[in-house]
């Protein structure tokens, strides 16, 4: 695997990242950049840790990691996504920096990037060629380029939320919720496609 390849792998798993941090931004209004990195590092940091334990874990527990994937991620998101519209359906108003508790964000990140667990096995059968040198080098580089590249996409995912979460609020948590739960059901769906 070229870096062609690797660049669009990255922006390919950080799709549901972004997907995640645009809801992230519905839902807070106003943002600040500690917000948006608070996302991005947690997304990233994620994004970069799985494929590096799928590498480590190897071929051998590719079809268990296959099966029970989009299963953990369909139950997190919908977890996630059913909390955001029970939020909305509150009259309470929140603290602005709510929405970015460790708890929040771990079960987010972990549900966002277990389908990169399994690219860190395919990275074990089919090794990143960046440059010349050791295999865990070129798949180290890898996922340090796949986390970057996820930090850019979810920070600029949160700012593009933001904006339009400002005026309709209520409607956007709702909104939010509703894309993470069908976010984990198309996860589950093309699990059995």
């Amino acid at each position: 695997m070229g870096i062609i390849e690797l660049l669009l792998l990255a922006v390919g798993l950080s799709m549901d990242a972004f997907a995640v941090s645009v809801c992230k931004g519905l839902a807070m209004g106003r943002v600040r950049f500690k917000d948006m990195a608070v996302c991005g590092v947690w997304f990233g940091a994620f994004q970069a840790l799985m494929p590096t334990i799928g590498y480590f874990l190897g071929a051998s527990f590719e079809q268990i990691v296959h099966t029970l994937a989009p299963w953990i991620a369909f139950v997190l998101l919908s977890l996630i996504g059913g909390n955001m519209i029970r939020e909305a359906r509150s009259d309470e108003e929140e603290a602005e920096d709510a929405g970015t508790d460790v708890k929040t964000m771990f079960l987010m990140a972990v549900a966002t990037s277990i389908d990169a667990l399994a690219v860190g096995i395919t990275f074990a059968l089919v090794p990143v060629q960046i440059f010349r040198g050791a295999r865990l080098a070129n798949t180290l580089v890898g996922v340090c380029l796949i986390g970057l590249t996820t930090f850019g996409i979810s920070c600029s995912g949160v700012r593009i939320g933001s904006i339009f979460g400002t005026k309709y609020k209520s409607r956007a948590e709702w909104m939010g919720g509703i894309i993470l739960i069908l976010i984990g059901l198309r996860i589950l769906l093309e699990h059995f496609v």
